[in-house]
């Protein structure tokens, strides 16, 4: 959808990138697109999740493991991994491995299968606005540990825990405009390797009126901007380096800002 037709209300929240300087794309891992339909992503800065850099244990548990997300700074240092996950990288190590892609709708009913490099040289673009979630395909959670393992065992997870919980990987890359439209499941984390997500959270008691099929771009279109002030979700756009934790049960939707690439840790 072109920007002169948006509603008013969204204007302030979509911003043009596609005249980025050498500077901002620097890093980007050789990730960042810049073809039709990437220049259009969410640019408000809104944030309403706490952001942290000197949380110990103990805090985590008492105050958000079981209550509300929080956003983790530096609390790892994964440049390592982070070079292992560039574009070039990642397709010289990985592009003949076959990936599983899921739809990017609720509840992922459909599985395709085919080699890494072409879901990055052909599906990996921004997405259609105008596009189902269950007619998106989206690389994540679906990964072959065993081929993996020799990218996985560079990357240092957060170092909170929760007892009784065994971590579990999951590592993704989409197109920005993708996403994934409301869902919950157990707690976890979430770190950008490169790129930035924008997350919508809300508790397990107030469920989110949202349709599993359609996108977080479609919901932040339809429905977003009639929200009272008591509606809305906490939110927050969580930077390349920055991990969000996420409680039990806690409704979460998603929206790639970039081409992103992310890894997540399940405690289950």
């Amino acid at each position: 959808m072109a920007l002169a037709v948006l509603p008013p209300v969204l204007l302030s929240l979509w911003i043009l990138v596609l005249a980025r300087s050498s500077l901002e794309a620097a890093d980007g891992g050789g990730w960042r697109q810049t073809g039709p339909g990437a220049d259009v992503v969410l640019a408000d800065e809104r944030c309403t999740v706490e952001r942290r850099s000197d949380l110990n244990y103990t805090e985590f548990v008492q105050r958000y493991a079981f209550l509300r997300p929080v956003i983790l700074q530096g609390l790892t240092e994964n440049s390592k991994f982070r070079a292992l996950c560039s574009r070039e990288s990642l397709l010289t190590t990985f592009g003949d491995h076959v990936v599983r892609l899921s739809t990017a709708n609720t509840y992922s009913y459909q599985k395709v299968d085919l080699p890494f490099h072409q879901y990055v040289e052909q599906l990996l673009h921004p997405q259609d606005p105008a596009s189902l979630g269950n007619d998106t395909l989206y690389f994540f959670g679906d990964n072959n540990f065993t081929e993996w393992a020799s990218l996985f065992q560079h990357y240092s997870p957060p170092p909170f825990h929760l007892l009784g919980t065994t971590p579990a990987y999951s590592f993704g890359i989409a197109g920005a405009g993708s996403g994934v439209p409301f869902h919950w499941h157990g707690p976890g984390f979430s770190e950008v390797i490169y790129g930035r997500k924008h997350w919508f959270l809300y508790p397990p008691e107030k469920t989110p009126e949202f349709h599993p099929n359609k996108t977080t771009l479609t919901w932040l279109r339809d429905i977003y901007p009639s929200l009272a002030p008591s509606e809305k979700p906490l939110e927050c756009t969580i930077q390349a380096g920055e991990v969000l934790y996420f409680p039990d049960r806690w409704w979460h939707a998603t929206l790639n800002l970039d081409t992103t690439v992310f890894i997540s840790t399940f405690l289950g």
